[in-house]
């Protein structure tokens, strides 16, 4: 179905299609107010802010055109029937759901989502009644303005400056991958831009005018864009690439009429690539372009090179390290390579957040790394795919002097310090404004229902290039609509509304979101010092952290690495958060210790191996049977038997696997040589992962909650190595 496009366009600036909502930040800011809680506990606020809405909606139903008349005149005799059997239907429905994974629990340690914030919950509700489609303004006035809004939120908080020139732009979409299927879309058609205009500049009558204008090389040097050869006309810089239409009218005197039909005639998301190669390269095809993305790369990279006809081979993955880190020296070899073959790359991807590893990659030395290849006469579009960790960049943005609840009345319902981000994760976040594209989920560290995904643009002109509306490529304005930009059509306004709505009640600062992630920090360093501690040497089974502790980084001796484990279960584990704080006043050796354990966020991978007779099992077919049997008693893959009952898993995990083909049989034969497992040609490991985001475990009404958890994981590993013993007959091992 095509587009009505005299509609959107119609709708005109949606930045001024409504006016300021007047939306009022609270004075203070108390984490415990911003959930319903694991039970329910703030359940008279949750129906209050729902009545808010329905109440609300329905005045508004009732002043509009209130003269109108009702729906019917009188109410038919089968409608007592007709609502009660909604209300059953309704009633059944609520108790199969019963059976769901138990998500706003303590117990629920598995993927990245928690409870949702009672402002994104409300506030989506209140959108969704109102059931506005973000796809165009004149749809949805009022959500499309708070959708730009949330968007410069977003921006903002990632460190974006929104004041500057070329100004970045941000819209919501479904989820992550469709965020980063929309910033390969726009790195393609993005890498081709030039050849496309220089073809038209020499071609087309009507740009003749403009065909001596000049453009910046990588280098910094000035030739003129009919001067250039093909590989040149593929490497020009992004903000250079992008300002050539503008530059086209401006500065080379062609109408923009012109050079509007050279894009809609000559550019690659015109022709399509086979007919693009054929007629505007003349035969010299270069080499099929690349994708490079680190092996934790999300399989939404995939999908996307699979989506745009690259082909899944395009994305080629780049080495990480023990600490699941993009090594950037692997990127220059496969850059170089590029390089020498004259293989155009559209985009490298930083993780700023894997989502097993929770690892951050080092983007300041990938963007050094651009700045070098960029001077040699290669460039490309750096995308961050923080989808994960994005949020945590709240931890950086200050605000203004805070007005918190006094201590007293706020320690009396948590007690969790924040944690600051490490100074590796704190450099490469502050790194964020320079890159092209960012994906960030507010449905996952945001705490929104789903779906509410966004892709943030650090130029705003990048977004005309996936742009499926009329010339709005030299409008100086706010774009009219967001709906045009992406690869959704229609979108909930509800899901802008939530992430609106939840932003303006909790900052994305410092005082707010950043405060909120702070714990989530430091309650995640406390579930790594109590799992890594977990096993005693005397136990039948051991813990292995993907995460190392700091003496094995260092280098340390298996005694050094031992006496570490146990200044950590004696110094850190066992107190309470107030006790901590003290030791860290007293002892900042252990604070330092304390900072430098676990993972960049809040991901943590781990997995179990499991002793017969004394012995450490050395078979990685056994370990791999260990952990998918932990995974399995820990989880919840079909609902509960009976309809009504809530699920009876004690605790929440999830499971993933080293593959050697993707990670490399270096990496897999280290992390199994940690598991005192002996493989001569490592096969995928099997390891389970927890996830904190919840900012309250360690300080619970009845205090830290992390022992009850880890009872929960002793309990299962006894009886699934006993399971494993009997299934593999290993008793005559005992």
């Amino acid at each position: 179905m095509g587009a009505n496009w005299d509609a959107i366009n119609s709708a005109g600036n949606a930045g001024k299609a409504h006016k300021p909502l007047g939306l009022k930040p609270p004075e203070t800011h108390t984490p415990s107010a911003w959930f319903l809680g694991p039970n329910a506990e703030n359940l008279d606020i949750m129906r209050d802010l729902v009545a808010i809405a329905l109440d609300e909606h329905a005045q508004a139903r009732k002043d509009y055109m209130e003269r109108d008349p009702d729906m019917v005149g009188s109410r038919d005799p089968s409608y007592k029937t007709t609502v009660a059997a909604m209300k059953a239907n309704l009633r059944h429905i609520m108790s199969e759901l019963r059976g769901s994974i138990p998500l706003s629990s303590h117990r629920n340690q598995s993927h990245m989502y928690w409870d949702i914030t009672m402002p994104g919950a409300a506030g989506y509700f209140a959108g969704m009644l109102f059931n506005q489609n973000n796809v165009a303004a004149e749809a949805s006035p009022v959500t499309t303005s708070l959708e730009i809004q949330a968007a410069r939120d977003l921006c903002e908080m990632l460190g974006y400056n929104m004041a500057a020139t070329p100004e970045p732009w941000g819209h919501i979409t479904c989820d992550g991958s469709v965020a980063n299927i929309e910033s390969m879309w726009a790195a393609r058609n993005l890498k081709y831009q030039a050849v496309a205009l220089a073809r038209a500049a020499r071609v087309e009558p009507d740009l003749q005018m403009a065909s001596g204008l000049s453009v910046r090389k990588p280098d910094g040097t000035w030739a003129r864009l009919l001067d250039l050869d093909l590989w040149e006309l593929l490497n020009l810089r992004v903000d250079d690439a992008l300002s050539l239409p503008q530059r086209l009218v401006k500065e080379g005197g062609a109408k923009d009429v012109a050079v509007q039909a050279a894009i809609d005639t000559y550019s690659i998301q015109a022709k399509g690539i086979c007919e693009f190669n054929a007629e505007m390269l003349h035969g010299k095809v270069p080499p099929a372009p690349a994708v490079l993305v680190p092996a934790t790369a999300h399989y939404s990279w995939v999908k996307a090179a699979t989506l745009l006809g690259l082909g899944k081979h395009a994305v080629r993955c780049i080495p990480v390290d023990l600490d699941g880190r993009m090594i950037v020296s692997d990127l220059a070899r496969a850059l170089e390579t590029c390089l020498e073959e004259k293989r155009p790359v559209l985009q490298v991807v930083a993780v700023m957040g894997s989502t097993e590893e929770s690892a951050v990659d080092p983007l300041a030395d990938i963007l050094a790394l651009r700045e070098q290849y960029a001077s040699r006469g290669l460039t490309f579009a750096l995308h961050a795919d923080a989808a994960w960790g994005g949020y945590f960049a709240s931890m950086l943005r200050k605000a203004p002097r805070d007005k918190l609840t006094p201590d007293g009345e706020e320690t009396a319902l948590d007690d969790t310090p924040e944690e600051a981000l490490s100074d590796h994760v704190r450099h490469q976040f502050r790194q964020l404004p320079q890159v092209d594209t960012i994906t960030i989920d507010p449905h996952k560290a945001g705490y929104i229902p789903y779906p509410a995904g966004a892709l943030c643009y650090r130029n705003k002109q990048m977004i005309f290039l996936i742009a499926q509306t009329s010339p709005v490529v030299f409008h100086d304005g706010e774009a009219p609509t967001v709906g045009v930009y992406g690869v959704e059509g229609s979108k909930p306004g509800a899901a802008a509304v939530g992430v609106a709505l939840s932003h303006i009640s909790i900052p994305p600062n410092t005082r707010g979101y950043g405060r909120l992630l702070g714990r989530c920090v430091f309650n995640s360093k406390r579930y790594y010092a109590a799992l890594t501690t977990l096993a005693k040497p005397e136990d039948d089974f051991v813990v292995v952290p993907f995460q190392r502790l700091p003496a094995e980084k260092a280098g340390g001796t298996p005694a050094e690495i031992e006496a570490e484990r146990e200044l950590i279960a004696d110094k850190i584990v066992g107190h309470s958060n107030r006790k901590l704080r003290k030791i860290f006043e007293d002892e900042p050796d252990i604070l330092d210790l304390f900072q430098s354990l676990g993972p960049d966020l809040t991901v943590f991978a781990y997995a179990f191996n499991f002793k017969v007779g004394g012995k450490l099992n050395r078979k990685l077919d056994l370990m791999n049977d260990f952990n998918k049997e932990m995974f399995n008693r820990l989880s919840l893959q079909v609902p509960p038997d009976h309809e009504g009952d809530v699920p009876k898993t004690p605790l929440f995990v999830t499971s993933s696997q080293f593959d050697p083909v993707t990670y490399g049989e270096g990496f897999v034969h280290d992390f199994t040589r940690r598991a005192g497992v002996k493989t001569k040609h490592p096969t995928a490991v099997r390891f389970l992962i927890s996830t904190m985001q919840n900012p309250f475990v360690t300080a619970t009404a009845d205090g830290n909650f992390i022992p009850t958890l880890m009872g929960v994981f002793r309990d299962t590993v006894d009886e699934v190595r006993a399971h494993i013993i009997k299934k593999h007959d290993l008793a005559k091992e005992t």
